[in-house]
């Protein structure tokens, strides 16, 4: 039996590299087998604890446990390409809302589920050639005492081998990336990792920032003589040598530091342009360039090229999928890994977002989102951005499909607001979403007359019927705001969650009519930002969604101090900066893929190794401290 879960572990760890694509001749495999080692004999001493028919049930049920979870990780890997957190997992139930989209998944994957089963089947057809007796304490020391010798044999392995970004040393001491750690320690070992972090509470491991942290003394905090500003920036009034002279918690006292020499964003000439305007905020599910055809749909056509065209925009996506995207359009935060961030900042403060400024404003501010309000404990985390929120089940009373109409969404809340300016409104759609199917998608099933003669696959063509949806509730919110004679006095913002990764990337590259680079291409976006009448203005610097709020904050005349946040105002001279999950970024001068540990820079631009190192420095700050601003609750401290 202890060769059995020693073969069964790394049959699962084998099959789990095969659903990836990933070779088995690597240093990531054999380190994946030794950490199975210690795995296995903890999982035969459980199994030993008993008598034989016992023993036997404990057997099934430990190699079960193991199925469902290597099944269960590959499916998700399959539909978010990353790993499930164990935090993700214990908030799961939700997820059943999506019982068809799970069968389909499932049909679809049917040959690696049953491949995740062989060892818990196998078991049976082997009964009679097992073993399942109890053992001896003596050979329960000896097998825990062998556990404990490969376990550090394989952090040895670990700790002899290379140092650098998403290494196995990297990850397993100082970093974090689901991905990568299943590729470089095996899923066993990014479990157990996962656990141990989200028991004990755990940050990644950064060095010390590169700026010079000026010395606190008497003489430094006095005050300085009045200097004639030439340059204003979009700061707030903080004192951060008081702040920090005052303060005994030492990662507030850092957090200070750090935030006390980044580089603000200059006012510019875009600062407080649409002050006063009222504000309607869109993330919309699933939303992308392949969604917009000038024929097809029109409105979406007219809002991308009408207003600020962004040539170089990205949607990254996060650990959390669509939390997460809306979480770092809405906060200018990244979000914190193995967590639902936008579900914790429920509980903190969040003087920065849009709901909260404005309505300090006297603006109406209101959030609504077409699938049921509790999703994502939306109904914790919107409220407390200063939101009269609502979705179905707590007053959208719209009609039960899946998915739900934005069209229909839109029809029903615009009476609510459009008379009570200036007023704010934040949309998060639910009409693009996946499956992209014209017998399981309601949407789909509804425009797909309209799609019909498209030259592509029925998903290709299933998805741009969902997106037909958006089109149609934004025709008429255009409308209604012609109708209602404010169309020119209010600001149109729309960004995607993420890519439509519910479609395969042969369907992506069949609909962009290329294929598709993975590791940036695929992320590019739009970012509508409109408003009637305006000159349309071509936006070539990169950009991210990250950048949403510091953008619309100056654009709106807003106080905020743009050093506490992780993007950056597009319109300012600010060096352009666009952060990828993996820690890939692009810069104005070029790229660099975390992956490969690869820059490629823009023709015509030469940079040095200590460019590219100080980027990833600054990158590395970025996802540090925006951790630390949901961990500690740091805006209370310097609001």
């Amino acid at each position: 039996m202890l060769a059995y879960f020693i073969l069964s572990l790394f049959y699962l760890e084998t099959i789990l590299r095969a659903s990836l694509g990933e070779g088995f001749f690597s240093s990531g495999f054999l380190i994946s087998l030794l950490f199975s080692l210690p795995f296995s004999f903890l999982s035969y001493i459980i199994s030993t604890g008993f008598n034989s028919s016992v023993n036997y049930v404990v057997t099934i049920v430990l190699l079960v446990l193991w199925g469902l979870i290597f099944a269960s990780q590959i499916l998700y890997y399959k539909l978010f390409k990353t790993f499930y957190t164990l935090f993700s997992a214990g908030n799961a139930g939700q997820v059943l809302e999506f019982w068809k989209d799970i069968l389909a998944l499932m049909a679809n994957n049917i040959l690696w589920i049953l491949l995740a089963f062989v060892p818990c089947i196998s078991i049976i057809w082997l009964k009679k050639l097992l073993v399942f007796s109890s053992i001896s304490m003596k050979t329960r020391v000896i097998l825990i005492f062998s556990a404990i010798i490969f376990h550090i044999i394989g952090v040895a392995f670990i700790c002899a081998g290379e140092k650098t970004q998403y290494s196995a040393y990297d990850l397993y001491f100082n970093n974090d990336h689901p991905v990568m750690s299943v590729k470089k320690l095996g899923l066993i070992t990014y479990m157990r990792l996962d656990m141990q972090r989200l028991i004990f509470g755990w940050s990644p491991k950064i060095a010390e920032p590169k700026e010079i942290i000026p010395e606190l003394s008497e003489e430094k905090s006095k005050p300085l003589e009045p200097v004639k500003k030439t340059i204003e920036y979009n700061t707030l009034d903080i004192d951060f040598v008081e702040l920090i002279s005052n303060e005994k918690n030492e990662t507030i006292k850092k957090m200070h530091h750090y935030f006390m020499n980044v580089m603000p964003t200059a006012k510019n000439e875009y600062t407080a342009k649409y002050k006063g305007y009222n504000l309607i905020l869109i993330t919309a599910e699933s939303f992308s360039p392949l969604a917009v055809h000038k024929d097809i749909t029109p409105t979406l056509y007219k809002l991308v090229h009408e207003g600020y065209y962004f040539t170089d925009f990205y949607t990254p996506v996060w650990g959390v999928s669509t939390s997460d995207g809306e979480y770092v359009a809405c906060t200018g935060l990244i979000p914190k890994r193995g967590v639902w961030s936008f579900y914790i900042s429920g509980k903190k403060s969040m003087p920065f977002v849009l709901g909260n400024q404005l309505k300090k404003l006297g603006y109406s501010t209101y959030a609504y989102h077409n699938n049921t309000y509790t999703y994502y404990k939306r109904n914790i985390s919107h409220p407390n951005m200063g939101y009269d929120y609502k979705g179905v089940g707590n007053g959208l009373d719209i009609k039960k499909s899946w998915p739900a109409s934005d069209l229909e969404m839109i029809e029903k809340t615009i009476p609510e607001y459009i008379d009570k300016e200036p007023f704010h409104v934040y949309y998060m759609t639910v009409s693009g979403h996946m499956r992209y199917s014209f017998t399981g998608n309601a949407m789909a099933a509804k425009n797909r007359k309209l799609v019909q003669h498209l030259p592509y696959s029925e998903a290709a063509k299933a998805y741009v019927a969902c997106q037909i949806e958006l089109d149609r509730a934004l025709e008429y919110l255009l409308n209604k705001l012609e109708e209602a004679g404010i169309a020119d006095k209010t600001l149109i913002a729309l960004s995607s969650d993420h890519y439509p990764y519910g479609l395969e990337l042969k369907e992506i590259d069949e609909l962009a009519g290329h294929k598709v680079e993975r590791n940036f291409e695929l992320y590019k976006n739009h970012f509508i930002l409109y408003v009637k009448g305006m000159k349309p203005t071509v936006i070539d610097k990169p950009c991210s969604s990250l950048d949403i709020l510091p953008t619309i904050s100056n654009l709106m005349g807003l106080d905020f101090d743009s050093r506490l946040l992780m993007g950056r105002d597009i319109f300012s001279d600010s060096e352009p900066l666009v952060i990828f999950e993996n820690k890939s970024f692009i810069t104005d001068k070029g790229r660099y893929n975390s992956l490969t540990g690869v820059f490629t820079p823009n023709p015509g631009i030469t940079v040095d190794e200590n460019y590219v190192n100080t980027i990833k420095d600054i990158v590395d700050n970025k996802f540090y401290y925006s951790a630390k601003i949901l961990e500690t609750d740091y805006y209370k401290y310097v609001k």
